[in-house]
């Protein structure tokens, strides 16, 4: 785990929530000045703290506003079964993550589609027809009750504070 003080904390934070905040306010945000705060950001890139900058977007904006999480179950483990359906999924443009689970199921789908014609073509066309699919269960995502992307980093950080 990287090395987080309060202030890379702070930056952290306030960039999840607004990614092109410029340097300047973001500096006065976290109680340094923009020179210091913008080495910290680098440093926070250059080490994969941040991963990415990226817009989030309205599923109505993208034509996507019918949403479901599908469990998928593999015929097998087996190491080429699983590179297969991996290499299926990462080509549907409909699958906005996956995600390998623990469990009675292999794999936990976020399908993003228009409506459910959509839906029910990719999954009957497309899913049940990728190599190693056994079976899938799908639920359709009603109301998003919490939606963030943010997360707190662990207390586990050390008390130094770094300028």
């Amino acid at each position: 785990m990287l090395d987080l003080d309060d202030i890379d904390k702070r930056i952290l934070r306030t960039l999840q929530s607004e990614g092109r905040l410029p340097m300047v306010d973001l500096a006065a945000r976290v109680g340094l000045s923009p020179t210091p705060c913008q080495r910290r950001v680098k440093r926070l890139e250059e080490t994969g703290a941040i991963e990415r900058y990226a817009a989030l977007l309205s599923p109505a904006v993208t034509g996507r506003s019918t949403q479901a999480l599908v469990q998928v179950t593999l015929d097998d483990h087996s190491e080429r079964t699983v590179a297969a359906f991996a290499a299926a999924i990462r080509a549907r443009p409909e699958v906005a993550a996956c995600y390998a689970v623990t469990g009675d199921m292999d794999f936990l789908l976020h399908v993003m589609v228009a409506d459910l014609a959509a839906f029910s073509d990719f999954a009957m066309n497309a899913l049940l027809r990728m190599p190693g699919v056994r079976g899938t269960r799908s639920s359709f995502i009603m109301q998003a009750v919490k939606n963030d992307l943010a997360w707190a980093p662990t207390p586990q950080a050390s008390p130094r504070t770094r300028r």
